[in-house]
């Protein structure tokens, strides 16, 4: 082995042999490969596809390396076969015959021509040698680098447009067929384009969807994700975040027609319940009105709140609401009723609070008029009803408190003085029995 040539040592038989069947098993495996990729689906695809952006730019490359793939495998099984042959002339080699194989299997022996080159001008060129030349030489071992190399860029757009045509197309049109659906569900309840912000946005995913389905067949990796830190041809998957924001966007629309869908079902009763509530606000308001001219008559030097009438603008927004139910508006009834609910509650309650303010005093003279009974009551218990002090008092508050108008601060008073009387008496008149505490009733224990 101490002869050498330009490849190397000359190589013995043994290792022409082994070099023989590695190089034999690589060419059968990269024939399976082009095989397999001549008829991947997706391949034959994008050969039939009318294609548009990046996808076409990049079959384009596509196309001129798997033709120079095909160059390159041609030359490949020719070298190989040569190869063979010279080994299959005697059973062992002659020297003369070890050199040259030497030189085949090793050396740079294997000449593609430049015009397979330049017919593909988008093909990468191998790293190293420069473009447009006469013809390119290679060794058997780079020329299976460099095969490896264009298939797996190949089969990577191959597989990137296979996968988004699998993908894609079909659930865009699956959500078409639901935008389809609902678009049917929201005309008869008024739910248009220029009469319903809902409608406006059935009329832009529609525009979107066909858009973006165009898109999609015409250019599929422009809705390809690579996978990332992947070098593995297909490493990735489907873009999907325009599909995605349609989907959204035509399940938020499918949550208002079917809102508009429930208002229909149910917008007589809501009326209903809205007149009831309105009417409860305004007896309401009249009895505050009526309370309040019984507190100026019978109640003197106080404030009165003043009661305001019903609200006119609510009885004609319920009109407005009956209006649209008559004429099926379901799209402009909804947000309607909805408002009106709310302000119908509020209205009631704003009017017991009312009632409420203006009855005040009214209650205060009646807590007054019961504290007083209280204790004319107890005092009664007592056996001291007849008091003369307690007596005069108790006349003089009755007399404030049951007469009009009546002054509270006063009347107040009066009461306040009739129980600071009474308790008084009370302690006088309670007896004190040693050993228990003081108690009333006439010195009865828990009375």
């Amino acid at each position: 082995m101490g002869d050498t040539d330009p490849a190397g040592p000359v190589m013995d038989r043994d290792e022409v042999d082994r070099a023989l069947a590695r190089l034999g098993a690589e060419h059968e495996a990269v024939e399976t490969s082009l095989l397999a990729l001549q008829d991947h689906a997706g391949r034959r695809l994008l050969e039939g596809a009318r294609l548009t952006g990046r996808t076409a730019e990049r079959w384009a490359a596509t196309e001129a390396s798997i033709t120079l793939l095909w160059t390159y495998f041609d030359a490949y099984t020719g070298a190989l076969r040569t190869a063979r042959e010279i080994r299959a002339r005697r059973r062992w080699s002659s020297r003369e015959d070890l050199v040259e194989l030497t030189e085949l299997l090793r050396g740079e022996c294997v000449t593609v021509a430049g015009s397979a080159a330049s017919a593909a001008a988008n093909a990468p060129t191998p790293p190293g040698r420069p473009g447009n030349r006469l013809s390119e030489r290679y060794s058997l071992a780079t020329l299976v680098e460099r095969m490896n190399e264009l298939y797996a860029a190949s089969l990577d757009v191959v597989v990137a447009a296979d996968a988004v045509w699998s993908a894609l197309p079909a659930r865009i049109d699956l959500l078409a067929a639901e935008l389809h659906r609902t678009r049917r569900l929201a005309h008869p309840v008024g739910v248009r384009p220029g009469e319903h912000p809902a409608g406006d946005d059935l009329e832009r995913i529609t525009h979107s969807l066909t858009a973006l389905r165009e898109q999609v067949v015409s250019d599929p990796l422009a809705f390809w994700k690579p996978a990332e830190g992947s070098s593995a041809p297909g490493g990735g998957r489907p873009d999907t975040t325009v599909y995605d924001r349609e989907a959204r966007a035509l399940e938020e629309v499918r949550r208002e027609i079917d809102a508009v869908l429930a208002v229909r079902q149910d917008s007589e009763k809501r009326i209903v319940r809205l007149r009831d509530v309105l009417s409860r606000a305004d007896r309401t308001l009249a009895e505050a009105r009526t309370a309040r001219g019984e507190v100026l008559a019978k109640i003197a030097a106080t404030e009165v709140p003043v009661v305001s009438g019903p609200p006119t603008v609510l009885q004609e927004q319920l009109a407005t609401a009956a209006e649209y139910r008559r004429h099926a508006q379901w799209h402009r009834l909804s947000p309607l009723l909805e408002s009106l609910e709310q302000k119908a509650e509020d209205e009631l309650e704003r009017a017991r609070e009312s009632l409420t303010a203006v009855t005040a005093p009214l209650a205060v003279r009646a807590e007054l008029r019961g504290r007083l009974d209280a204790y004319r009551a107890k005092v009664a218990r007592h056996g001291l009803a007849e008091d003369a002090v307690l007596v005069k008092r108790y006349e003089r508050a009755r007399r404030m408190l049951w007469s009009a108008p009546c002054d509270l601060r006063v009347a107040r008073e009066a009461v306040l003085r009739y129980q600071q009387a009474a308790a008084e008496l009370l302690g006088a008149a309670a007896p004190r029995v040693p050993g228990q505490g003081t108690s009333e009733g006439g010195g009865r224990p828990g009375a």
